[in-house]
């Protein structure tokens, strides 16, 4: 049965990590096609793109993706969390993709996932619902409050 991976990339621009991750990400999953969702003109950052989607698409097609979804710039702009839950449901609305890959900056799924229940459990989480009221009280914004907050509980820095 051919199997298909699902890629979340913002590819600005396309660069050798890029086509290293897609390469071993189709290694690794042994998928016999790619579809990637790529951010659009705008960055996760709210910035305008180095290259226009367009550009980002014929790239991403001579480098080995089959298909190339635009995500959303409603999503695109957003904050990580937003950004992940948008291509994440995407790709699951197909119900083709069978694997998933996506970059990250520290490239340690360890602390990702630490994040993530973090994330999910913050009202149980006291030391970092702590820290995020300490910080909000200072009149701190909400996305800043939360990077504190992230690096006061853990161990690494974010």
């Amino acid at each position: 049965m051919e199997k298909v991976l699902g890629i979340i990339a913002e590819y600005n621009p396309f660069h050798n990590g890029h086509f290293y991750h897609l390469k071993e990400s189709i290694k690794k999953s042994n998928s016999d096609y790619v579809v990637s969702i790529i951010g659009n003109n705008f960055t996760q950052r709210g910035d305008v793109s180095i290259i226009d989607k367009w550009t980002k698409t014929k790239i991403a097609l001579e480098n080995g993706v089959d298909l190339v979804l635009e995500l959303p710039s409603i999503y695109s702009t957003s904050c990580a969390e937003n950004f992940a839950y948008g291509a994440i449901s995407i790709l699951d609305s197909l119900k083709i993709i069978d694997y998933l890959s996506f970059g990250s900056e520290s490239g340690c799924i360890d602390d990702i996932k630490e994040v993530s229940h973090t994330m999910n459990n913050q009202d149980k989480n006291s030391d970092f619902s702590k820290y995020l009221k300490e910080e909000l009280s200072k009149g701190v914004s909400y996305p800043k409050a939360r990077k504190i907050s992230f690096r006061k509980n853990f161990r690494w820095k974010i």
